[in-house]
């Protein structure tokens, strides 16, 4: 690709690098320049113009982004044609974005005239919501260019749309007295809207006291209920892995997955399962409708994606979120536990 500034009655052919505007004469960058063009520049007084000519072998940057485009996008998105070197792709399902990052680092790390930019991991999409973008950078790539990206991105996209499904979840909230009913009430309502957002089935709330015996109880009318997915609010933070929360799940004959994350808001959540069944305890954070670690483990959970150990112990970079106002124990509280 030669990129110059090319007189004009050598100009055939070659792609305008920026806007011209002469007198009656308007041409926009991009423009392939044919003899009638370059007649009509002669009649305006344009003696030269700046743009590039292609070398035989050159990707244009419309199909440069395609063929980008078409190698990382996976199961429920579509690739919109491309323009002016961007290509730009979309979910085509509601459900969870599902990145390669490591893979995708790699693709931008081949050549400085390709670029793509998503959004971050694990976000919550709509359909027709963008999920990436490729950007020629150049207004043409050499062909052995795009062969060496396209194989950098392997054999498996890197982009992909985890559907939400139709799970059916249950709540159980716990009380100590003094706990005020306005109280369950909001957390309720927030997990709820969580919970439909995602597609999922809400099958309903129980409340029991906060102590084992109880909650065991509550637990196995959940499961006989037909619960898929059940959250355990405690009227008390869960704060050791013997505690009531956790306590009550073995004895259901569950096995804890994991207690603590490195997201803030929501430290002390708690990941179990009792048979096929997830189940999320929740910290005090679970009460507001926002983003919390909650929203991080339930939103792979609703899309049927399994959620390990290691996966949650991955999420600290990024993982301190906005602080809530109403939050009891806010982080700067010196000397106390957040």
């Amino acid at each position: 690709m030669e990129f110059a500034v090319f007189p004009v009655d050598q100009a055939l052919g070659v792609l305008l690098a920026h806007s011209l505007n002469l007198a009656n004469l308007s041409f926009k960058k991009g423009r392939r320049l044919s003899a009638e063009d370059l007649d009509a520049l002669i009649a305006a007084g344009c003696s030269g113009v700046m743009g590039v000519r292609l070398d035989d072998g050159d990707i244009g940057e419309d199909l440069a982004a395609e063929l980008i485009g078409r190698a990382i996008g996976g199961d429920h998105t579509r690739l919109a044609r491309a323009t002016t070197g961007r290509a730009n792709l979309f979910a085509q399902a509601a459900g969870l974005a599902v990145i390669d990052r490591r893979r995708l680092d790699h693709l931008n790390a081949q050549h400085e005239a390709v670029t793509v930019a998503t959004i971050a991991p694990w976000t919550v999409v709509r359909p027709r919501q963008m999920l990436a973008t490729v950007k020629i950078i150049p207004f043409a790539v050499a062909g052995p260019v795009i062969d060496h990206c396209l194989a950098a991105t392997g054999d498996e996209p890197l982009i992909a749309v985890a559907p939400f499904i139709e799970r059916r979840v249950a709540m159980i909230l716990t009380v100590l007295s003094g706990t005020r009913d306005s109280v369950l009430d909001k957390t309720l309502a927030s997990n709820r809207g969580r919970v439909e957002a995602m597609g999922g089935e809400w099958l309903g709330d129980l409340r029991c006291p906060h102590h084992v015996d109880a909650l065991l109880e509550t637990i196995a009318w959940s499961l006989v209920a037909g619960c898929e997915l059940l959250v355990i609010a405690g009227a008390s933070a869960t704060v050791d892995r013997a505690d009531v929360v956790p306590a009550a799940i073995v004895a259901a004959g569950g096995v804890i997955d994991h207690f603590g994350m490195p997201v803030d808001p929501g430290n002390l959540t708690l990941l179990a399962h009792i048979g096929e069944v997830p189940v999320v305890g929740v910290p005090g954070c679970a009460r507001s409708p926002k983003l919390n670690g909650l929203d991080w483990v339930l939103g792979r959970l609703m899309a049927g994606l399994a959620v390990t150990s290691s996966d949650i112990m991955a999420m600290g970079v990024g993982g301190l979120l906005t602080e809530m106002r109403d939050r009891p124990l806010p982080r700067l509280s010196v000397g106390k536990r957040a």
